[in-house]
């Protein structure tokens, strides 16, 4: 059946036109559009950090050491881009940031600040911040660093020596570097991060993948004096006293809220990342600060898979003083494993891509792309919520009330993960939750489902198939994951 051209206007968006002519559903292209940054021939891009400079080029760091400036990175066409070196010689470049007339690098030894004294788009000096950790040697002794948050500490959460165990100074731990340099212990607990960043009002997370104590890829709270579940690297708690003495051991074999539940200082992870339904390894972290310029998900966060080479969204709330929420599918199809990420004022997204020492679906070995939001308003679930009896589902545009308020258009499932020192872990402790109601909000843009079954500390597993809009177009993404660590009370 052909459908018509829809132009209603809501909320000030245009919402996305199925052509007339076919029945070709809208795809994510349509909403979020992709270009690949034209790499010269001969630069190795493994793009790990990005930071878009006062004078609007981009900063692009590469694995392998180099940091590149991207002139024009928000042209229209990728003819107009062009690539300088800015710094060479560097070791694993994982974070960068600017502050003050410098660029502020996060390498596997030290966090660096490179000041280009002469304005000519090439760093000159290169001061040593902090080298307050240590490093062996070893592939996976990976150093993430955040932006900088609202007191000028760079976060830096350091992977385990082979992601297994901690040979190294805090290795397995959250650092804070002060703007002097300074060294603050923040939390311990860290397996193999994938990336690190805020969300809108400051807080810090990081992506930590499956592995010992990981029974899958998360999105975890680094709230400061913090056990984040790994015991690999709490021998440096003899160190420091700076959060207090060590935690006490999780229980191999236990789940996640057992564990929550006996030791204070652990924090659950706030969104477990279903195995190979959303991903394989968790990478960047970005929040949308752009107040509409990148869409209708403003103040939600965004975080790669690099196995995936995706961008998921995430949806946060807080219960009982900790975040939980839910994940959604964003955008696929990036040129290859994304890595990094960096969301521009104006409205882009950089995905930075590598597939050196794992595979990735984008099939290039590096990349760097961006994608900017077309205008069109695509239908998701905008945000999932938990309340003590089931949960609010707040939609982009208005459903049709038929299929919504039919319990036939959703079908729920949980499990959780063992929390174990064995690596990763199935689901397992399945269940199917009823729903018994749906209903829909006065103004058709939420709908309250009541479930009897709910199972704290499981995975919820929505699917949405039946649901339409008010034009009868089907969600772009009819999936959503919730992590029930906490029931409302």
């Amino acid at each position: 059946m052909k459908r018509m051209l829809i132009s209603a206007i809501l909320l000030g968006l245009v919402v996305n036109p199925v052509l007339a002519q076919d029945d070709a559903l809208p795809t994510e292209a349509d909403y979020y559009p992709m270009m690949a940054l034209p790499i010269p021939d001969g630069v190795v891009l493994e793009a790990s950090a990005i930071e878009m400079m006062p004078s609007g080029k981009l900063a692009v760091a590469s694995r392998r050491g180099d940091i590149y400036l991207v002139d024009k990175p928000l042209a229209e066409t990728a003819e107009e881009m062009e690539f300088g070196l800015f710094a060479g010689g560097l070791h694993e470049v994982l974070g960068l940031a600017y502050r003050d007339g410098a660029l502020y690098a996060t390498q596997r030894g030290e966090v660096t600040k490179i000041v280009d004294t002469d304005k000519d788009d090439i760093g000159d000096i290169f001061y040593s911040v902090s080298d307050g950790w240590e490093i062996d040697g070893d592939y996976h002794e990976y150093a993430f660093g955040s932006k900088f948050d609202k007191d000028g500490n760079i976060w830096v959460v350091l992977c385990l020596t082979g992601s297994f165990n901690s040979n190294s100074l805090y290795r397995g731990w959250c650092l804070r570097i002060t703007p002097e340099g300074e060294v603050i212990p923040t939390c311990s607990g860290i397996r193999s991060p994938g990336g690190i960043g805020m969300n809108a009002v400051g807080d810090v997370f990081y992506t930590d993948n499956q592995g010992p104590w990981n029974g899958t890829c998360s999105l975890k709270w680094l709230r400061p004096g913090s056990f984040q579940g790994h015991p690999g690297g709490n021998r440096w708690y003899e160190n420091t006293d700076a959060i207090g003495p060590r935690p006490q051991d999780p229980q191999s074999g236990s789940r996640i809220m057992a564990e929550a539940d006996k030791i204070p200082e652990y924090e659950p992870p706030a969104i477990l990342f279903p195995y190979k339904k959303m991903g394989q390894s968790a990478s960047g972290v970005v929040t949308d600060t752009t107040k509409g310029k990148f869409g209708p998900f403003a103040g939600q966060m965004f975080v790669g898979d690099q196995t995936f080479s995706t961008m998921m969204r995430v949806a946060l709330e807080k219960v009982d003083g900790h975040y939980q929420g839910a994940c959604f599918p964003f955008r696929s199809g990036f040129g290859s494993g994304s890595l990094s990420a960096h969301i521009d004022p104006s409205g882009a997204m950089f995905v930075g891509g590598t597939n050196r020492g794992w595979g990735s679906r984008g099939n290039k070995p590096y990349a760097l792309d961006r994608i900017v939001w077309s205008g069109k308003l695509p239908f998701e679930v905008h945000t999932m919520s938990a309340r003590k009896d089931g949960f609010e589902l707040k939609f982009t545009q208005p459903v049709d009330e038929t299929t919504v308020t039919n319990i036939e258009s959703y079908k729920m499932s949980t499990y959780t993960y063992i929390f174990q020192s064995s690596y990763g872990s199935p689901e397992v402790d399945h269940t199917e939750p009823t729903i018994t109601r749906a209903v829909v909000s006065d103004d058709g843009m939420a709908v309250r489902l009541f479930v009897d079954g709910l199972q704290r500390g499981h995975v919820h597993e929505l699917h949405m198939d039946g649901i339409r809009n008010s034009d009868g177009l089907p969600l772009l993404h009819a999936q959503a994951y919730y992590t029930l660590n906490y029931i409302p009370k």
